[in-house]
C-alpha cells in the first residue's frame, strides 16, 4: 500500500489539528500527521499499530521497541496536549516525559514493549535483535491479525509476521502512531539507563545513555567495557 504524500500535507499537523495560533514552537517544525492511520480505518481496519525502535546506534545497553495502537475514536477527537508531538529525536527529555505521561492517561491508547539485550546483538546483530523485538512488541498486544494494519518506521517490513504492513522511510516523523511509539520506547530505554548507572556508576550512563559520546568512550578506555556494552560494536570490540 502506498501511503507517500506530499511534504505540504505532511507538515500540517495531526491531520484534525490546526497548528495553535499562540505557540512558541518553531514554523519549520513538520509534525507527522494521523492520515495514513484514519485512511487505513476507512478502509476497513479494525486496528492501526504504528512500531518504532530506539537504542540502535548505541554502544551500550538494549535495543528497545513500542507498537502502539489507538482506537478509531481516538482519531476523531482534538488532543491539545498532543498537538506538538513528534519524533522522540526532536523532544528534549522533559519534553518526552511529559507527552509519554500524556499518552498513558489516553483511555483509547494500547502499547506494549520489547526489547533485545546487548548479548543477543552481538550474537545476532543489532538489524536481526531489533526485528526479534518488534515481533514480540506485536505478539504482546494480541491483535486480530486479519483485523489490523501494521505500520512500520524504516525501509523494510518485519519478516516473517502475519500481518499487513507498511514501511515508511522517516515514519517517526510523518507518522502520528509510529512517532508515539518513539516516544514510549524513549522513554523507557532512558530509565533503564539511568538504572544502570546506579550499577555502573564510572560509565555516565545517566547522561548518554549509552550512546557513544566523547564522555562515553573517555571512560571505556579507563575502565574497559561492562556487561552491558555491545562487544560486536567498535570501539568496544578493540576493547573486550
Amino acid at each position: 500500500m502506498d501511503f507517500l504524500r506530499t511534504s505540504a500535507e505532511l507538515s500540517r499537523g495531526h491531520g484534525e489539528n490546526p497548528v495553535p495560533k499562540n505557540t512558541s514552537a518553531p514554523d519549520s517544525v513538520k509534525l507527522p500527521t494521523k492520515t495514513i492511520e484514519k485512511k487505513l480505518f476507512a478502509d476497513g481496519w479494525r486496528f492501526v499499530c504504528g512500531i518504532d525502535e530506539v537504542g540502535m546506534g548505541c554502544l551500550a545497553g538494549p535495543v528497545v521497541v513500542c507498537a502502539v495502537t489507538f482506537t478509531k475514536n481516538f482519531y476523531k477527537k482534538t488532543h491539545k496536549k498532543l498537538c506538538w508531538l513528534r519524533d522522540s529525536k526532536l523532544l528534549s527529555h522533559k519534553q518526552r516525559e511529559k507527552f509519554a505521561e500524556e499518552l498513558k492517561k489516553e483511555k483509547g491508547i494500547r502499547y506494549e514493549l520489547a526489547y533485545c539485550l546487548p548479548k543477543t546483538i552481538d550474537k545476532i546483530n543489532i538489524y536481526q535483535a531489533a526485528r526479534r523485538a518488534m515481533k514480540r512488541a506485536v505478539k504482546k498486544l494480541k491483535l486480530n491479525p486479519r483485523k489490523t494494519f501494521i505500520l512500520v518506521d524504516g525501509p523494510a517490513k518485519i519478516q516473517n509476521l502475519q500481518y499487513e504492513q507498511s514501511a515508511i522511510v522517516k515514519g517517526d516523523r510523518r507518522v502520528f502512531a509510529i512517532a508515539c511509539a518513539s516516544i514510549l520506547a524513549k522513554v523507557h530505554r532512558d530509565k533503564r539507563m539511568i538504572n544502570y548507572a546506579k550499577r555502573y556508576p564510572n560509565y555516565g550512563f545517566e547522561k548518554h545513555k549509552g550512546y557513544g559520546t566523547k564522555l562515553h568512550k573517555t571512560a571505556l578506555l579507563a575502565f574497559g567495557p561492562t556487561e552491558i556494552h555491545r562487544r560486536s560494536f567498535a570501539p568496544v570490540s578493540k576493547l573486550a
